[in-house]
């Protein structure tokens, strides 16, 4: 059978059954596609009692009227999928008006040119429509089973669509209400050839008057993902050449859909934001075959990435949700955004021209009132991982609570350095043994040497200015620099000493700065 479910006109023509009685279409060859649902044998004038529509519909004509384009008519209007008419007991030749009739209202009429016996007709073509309808419920239990299977097991949106590509073996598309491609497995087709031109192409493709149609210029499947009269999205199922949809292609879509509408109440994270953040990976760690379908991967989300230049910026803020969403619905169309866990919130940012990258940024450190991390501008998606290397290295040296601003590899001085290395267990020690003794004397006689240290190490050892910085008498400022001297065995107007010393109190602060508050 053509679909594997339904039971047409031409197939039961060429059963040997009927084959035998030579069978030839006079009326609506075009239309041999019908489904047929049950063979009805009547020679009455008026048929239609006796039928539901669907029928394919044995006569000899015995019992026809006088005008046969009524007889068509009622055929027509209740539904019948064809008429056979057996030629030789009224009939030698098939009545003109009668062929005017079923062709007028796009019935088939097929005329035999031999004699049947049509008990056996009718036991053939019923064991092959029972048959038919049991395989057709078969697989509609399948179907039925697998999804609820994956509904109950709390299956994501992934699976799911993943699920219903293995069952039908088309490319099958999750898209938003502003055709994006969210979600996708392609089956035997390329990730380029389904997702290129994405958006365009589905603009093209109208949705359905009811919940599942095919329609567009390249003829998809597709059905509403919605609850509760609120649509969410499409479901959509692409063609292939040789392959026409089916009925089971509706029903795997449609359960599909409502599969991936419970996937979208019960879990987290949202479809937009496991897209962007799988689409985001997919850049940072080459995980797509070829360049060339990962700029479709992110076109199809929104991002061209033709003739683009790149920069990754990172931000490091609590609730990484609500800002993606705010980042995405702001930057719509130029930025990639992710939750990387705790790298932070990841952006790939594309743009034209060189340093327009900067702009947005600074907004983004606005709109967030966080710290903007951003790592080199590239010119190519091969190279994003270095520019994300390198704003991970910012964002490791950058200490928290700095003001919202923009921050790159050019603001990594001494003191963030030491930040980034705060952990270092031979920062940790070398910062000990430089300042140990002046901690302990600090600590038991309540006093603040080392304060009076940064200050004058801040002030590269100008007496002057740290007295003024520090609030103190030149006199008072001149014994606690004799007092720190004693503490550390130490002679602070050595350059030497004073840049050791730099390092050690740096590199304390970057440890202090780096400890969790309470």
């Amino acid at each position: 059978m053509s679909d594997g479910e339904t039971v047409t006109v031409a197939e039961v023509l060429a059963r040997p059954v009927l084959a035998r009685g030579l069978p030839k279409v006079v009326a609506c060859r075009d239309r041999l596609d019908r489904p047929v649902r049950w063979v009805h044998v009547t020679e009455w004038a008026n048929p239609t009692a006796a039928l539901d529509g669907g029928e394919l519909v044995l006569t000899t004509g015995i019992g026809f009227p006088a005008r046969l384009d009524d007889y068509a008519a009622e055929i027509a209007e209740v539904g019948a999928a064809a008429v056979v008419l057996e030629l030789g007991r009224r009939y030698r030749e098939v009545p003109h008006e009668l062929v005017a009739g079923f062709r007028a209202r796009g019935v088939p009429l097929v005329v035999l040119r031999r004699a049947v016996r049509f008990i056996d007709v009718t036991q053939e073509l019923h064991t092959l429509i029972l048959s038919s309808q049991v395989r057709t419920l078969r697989a509609a239990q399948r179907v039925h089973d697998t999804f609820t299977a994956l509904s109950q097991r709390g299956a994501g949106a992934e699976e799911v669509v993943r699920a219903a590509v293995a069952m039908t073996g088309q490319a099958v598309v999750l898209e938003n209400l502003t055709h994006q491609a969210l979600v996708f497995a392609t089956g035997e087709r390329g990730l380029e050839d389904v997702l290129d031109r994405w958006e365009p192409r589905s603009r093209a493709t109208p949705s359905p008057a009811g919940r599942t149609g095919v329609g567009g210029p390249e003829g998809w499947l597709v059905t509403q993902v919605e609850f509760r009269g609120a649509q969410w999205g499409r479901l959509v199922m692409l063609p292939t050449a040789d392959a026409p949809f089916r009925a089971e292609h509706v029903l795997v879509l449609e359960r599909a859909a409502g599969a991936v509408t419970l996937a979208r109440l019960t879990q987290e994270p949202r479809w937009e934001d496991q897209a962007h953040r799988d689409a985001l990976l997919d850049v940072l760690e080459h995980r797509q075959p070829s360049w060339p379908e990962t700029r479709a991967r992110l076109a199809a989300l929104g991002v061209p990435a033709q003739g683009r230049r790149f920069v990754v910026l990172l931000l490091r803020v609590a609730d990484r949700a609500i800002l993606a969403e705010k980042l995405r619905a702001r930057f719509a169309g130029t930025a990639l955004v992710g939750d990387l866990g705790e790298r932070g919130l990841g952006v790939l940012l594309a743009f034209r021209e060189p340093g327009a990258w900067r702009p947005p940024a600074e907004e983004m450190a606005e709109l967030a009132g966080v710290a903007v991390h951003a790592g080199a501008e590239v010119g190519e998606l091969a190279e994003v991982a270095r520019s994300a290397a390198e704003a991970d290295q910012v964002a490791g040296a950058v200490p928290p609570h700095v003001p919202p601003a923009v921050y790159t590899i050019g603001d990594v001085g001494l003191p963030e350095l030491l930040y980034s290395l705060r952990d270092d267990p031979r920062v940790q020690a070398y910062a000990e043994r430089q300042l140990a003794a002046l901690l302990s004397h600090d600590h038991t006689h309540g006093t603040d040497l080392l304060g009076t240290l940064r200050t004058y190490l801040a002030a590269a050892g100008n007496k002057s200015v740290t007295a003024s910085r520090g609030h103190l008498s030149r006199q008072a400022l001149y014994q606690r620099l004799r007092l720190i001297e004693q503490v550390l065995g130490a002679d602070l107007e050595s350059g030497e000493v004073r840049a050791r010393l730099h390092v050690a109190v740096t590199a304390l602060d970057a440890q202090r700065a780096g400890r969790p508050t309470s």
